[in-house]
């Protein structure tokens, strides 16, 4: 039970410094540029030489789970160019699927390999949700992947560090229960993240055409007239780093960064377009004071007058699934 009480402890303690790791990593790498790279690549280093120096016996199986643990995790750092901060993750997630192999241990079925593969994915899972209704951080499911990957190379090198019984991949009955409940739970979990994060929906406008957004018209003509009530009170000028992040004004401002980049870049046909939608959909996001800005963002009429009349500027409606985050529209 202690054991077990462990690995709950580094799950928890994974998400709830989800807010402030990143930032961290950041704020440090500015003075020593190299620290994110040590602080992944030094551990692991350390952990194999341990690893490695208490083989003793069953020496194949071993050293093939420790090269399997370290080759796969450089391999998917290498292949999806991941950062240092990103590549972090398989030292926690590593650690985490550790400590719940030895809390299982010595099980002699294949739900000793199994649970801590599910109890990193559905911790990654919350890991990502967490982050997703946190300012300045966002989950998605490319992370919950490398969470996966992760939490897969922390069990081979567990196997490496301390071998299994003789193991069978089949399960007993007592195992199997308990590996299909967890299975199940996973998945729910999964597709409830999938759902609140990666679905959206088909937004129409006559004068706009088609973009996507995680809320439809009708939501987003109710949080426009909610901000501009709330908002003339009180301005989301302040971020909290462990507050609620506000979705709405989120969208709105990746709508603002994408008109102002195109109209630096004179493509005055997706700028004019992008205020539409700002002017339709996000006016309380142009009419206010933001953390992003402290004047509001709407355009000027000298700038929206020469946007809508310069000549050879296509201002047709137009189709765009352009978002920051994958989105898939049912």
């Amino acid at each position: 039970m202690v054991r077990l009480g462990l690995a709950v402890a580094a799950a928890a303690a994974i998400i709830a410094s989800a807010p402030v790791v990143q930032q961290a990593f950041t704020a440090i790498n500015r003075v020593f540029p190299s620290v994110g790279l040590a602080a992944t690549a030094l551990p692991i280093a350390v952990a194999a030489l341990i690893a490695a120096a208490r083989v003793r016996d069953r020496r194949r199986l071993r050293f093939a789970a420790l090269a399997l643990s370290v080759g796969l995790g450089a391999a998917y750092v290498a292949v999806s160019a991941l950062s240092a901060t990103e590549s972090f993750h398989f030292v926690e997630y590593g650690l985490l699927a550790c400590l719940i192999y030895l809390a299982l241990f010595p099980a002699d079925d294949a739900s000793l390999l199994i649970l801590p593969l599910l109890g990193g994915i559905a911790t990654g899972v919350l890991d990502e949700w967490f982050q997703w209704f946190v300012p300045i951080r966002a989950g998605e499911l490319r992370d919950i992947v490398l969470d996966a990957a992760a939490s897969l190379c922390g069990v081979l090198f567990a196997v490496s560090l301390r071998p299994p019984p003789p193991l069978t991949l089949k399960l007993a009955r007592p195992s199997a229960v308990r590996v299909w409940i967890c299975a199940a739970a996973t998945l729910a979990l999964l597709a409830a993240f999938s759902v609140t994060v990666h679905v959206g929906f088909e937004v129409s406008d006559p004068d706009i055409g088609i973009f996507v957004s995680r809320y439809s018209p009708d939501q987003l003509e109710a949080l426009s007239r909610d901000r501009a009530d709330r908002w003339r009170r009180d301005p989301p000028v302040a971020i909290h780093r462990f507050g609620r992040e506000d979705q709405y004004l989120s969208e709105g401002l990746w709508h603002v960064q994408r008109r102002n980049t195109a109209w630096e870049k004179d493509d005055l046909a997706r700028a004019w377009r992008e205020n539409l939608i700002l002017e339709k959909f996000f006016a309380p996001v142009l009419d206010a004071p933001s953390y992003a800005s402290a004047t509001p963002q709407r355009w000027p009429e000298e700038q929206r007058a020469e946007a809508a009349w310069r000549p050879g500027v296509d201002r047709r409606p137009s189709a765009s699934d352009e978002y920051r985050w994958p989105l898939y529209v049912f």
